[in-house]
């Protein structure tokens, strides 16, 4: 497994990482992508449509190997960039390798 496996990424790594995909969607589609703090960046508020959002997704998968919306038995719907994040992050497979506890 690479070195930069998404389940060796600690909440930071994996929010700038994130934070990356989220600029990059929005410079790919002209628009702006300002984050201000994670708690205060409201999705629905940050300049993204819904389509921008299932790129963000299906790129986040491609980089890190999981879709937490598809593999969640329960509906999720995120408020802020931090609810995003905390929702990948909760969400993250376990590395074998670490036998490090939940």
């Amino acid at each position: 497994m690479p070195e930069n496996s998404f389940h060796s990424l600690d909440r930071s790594q994996l929010s700038n990482r994130i934070r990356l995909v989220f600029e990059e969607v929005a410079k790919n589609g002209e628009k702006e992508f300002a984050l201000r703090d994670e708690d205060s960046t409201v999705l629905l508020n940050s300049g993204l449509d819904s389509l921008d959002f299932a790129i963000i997704v299906a790129r986040l998968e491609d980089d890190l190997d999981v879709d937490p919306f598809a593999a969640s038995d329960d509906a999720f719907y995120p408020k802020t960039f931090g609810d995003f994040v905390d929702f990948y992050f909760k969400n993250m497979p376990e590395s074998k390798e670490s036998g490090s506890p939940t």
